[in-house]
């Protein structure tokens, strides 16, 4: 059986459906008996929730520039640069 720890790091997986059947299941299980760990799922669908309801941010251009030129060293295998 899981412990609450684990679940902890297993919550995101399940709530976007990634858990293998098994996983799964035995999250699953542990939910049924730990309270504690369902407030918790809850309080994190509940985040995802109210954070996807945001809207998005607004970068200035020389920032998004910036960001843009960071990621493509990052996607060119060179690392982060500057």
């Amino acid at each position: 059986m899981l412990v609450c720890r684990e679940m902890t790091g297993l919550v995101t997986d399940y709530v976007e459906g990634r858990l293998s059947t098994r996983d799964r299941l035995r999250f699953q299980w542990h939910l049924g008996l730990c309270r504690g760990c369902r407030r918790y799922l809850r309080q994190m669908r509940l985040t995802a929730r109210s954070l996807g309801s945001l809207p998005a941010p607004v970068l200035p251009e020389h920032v998004r520039e910036e960001l843009e030129r960071r990621f493509a060293g990052w996607f060119s295998g060179a690392g982060p640069q500057g």
